[in-house]
């Protein structure tokens, strides 16, 4: 059974960091698009940064662009997005998923698999 387990999540004062983990098993990274989505409470869930099955492409939304980092650890499974300049609106639960590549990487339809989610609030 696939499983996503996304880990790191946490209060933090605005001007702060966070990482968070997504460890995958079941399927292997170097297979499937992984991306980073954040959902507001009462607003659709978005997605906020993707990154191509081998690596090699990032990309993310303006809002968190120069800010947040995704990346892919083969060896360990995992992706990751290290967030830096944290402000109260990026509070919201963060979802990591994994995709096959053949839809836009915004696209929640694009995605297979799911984690269960992890709160990520920021206090200014």
């Amino acid at each position: 059974q696939v499983q996503l387990q996304e880990s790191g999540g946490g209060s933090v004062q605005a001007g702060g960091s966070l990482r968070l983990s997504c460890a995958a098993s079941e399927i292997t990274l170097r297979a499937y698009c992984m991306a980073w989505f954040r959902q507001i409470s009462g607003k659709e869930r978005e997605a906020i940064a993707g990154i191509w099955r081998n690596g090699d492409s990032e990309y993310y939304v303006d809002a968190v662009k120069g800010r947040f980092t995704i990346s892919k650890e083969y060896a360990k499974n995992t992706v990751y997005l290290q967030m830096t300049s944290l402000k109260p609106k990026d509070t919201a639960i963060y979802y990591c998923a994994a995709g096959r590549c053949d839809t836009g990487w915004t696209a929640v339809r694009g995605y297979d698999y799911w984690g269960q989610g992890t709160q990520v609030t920021v206090s200014s």
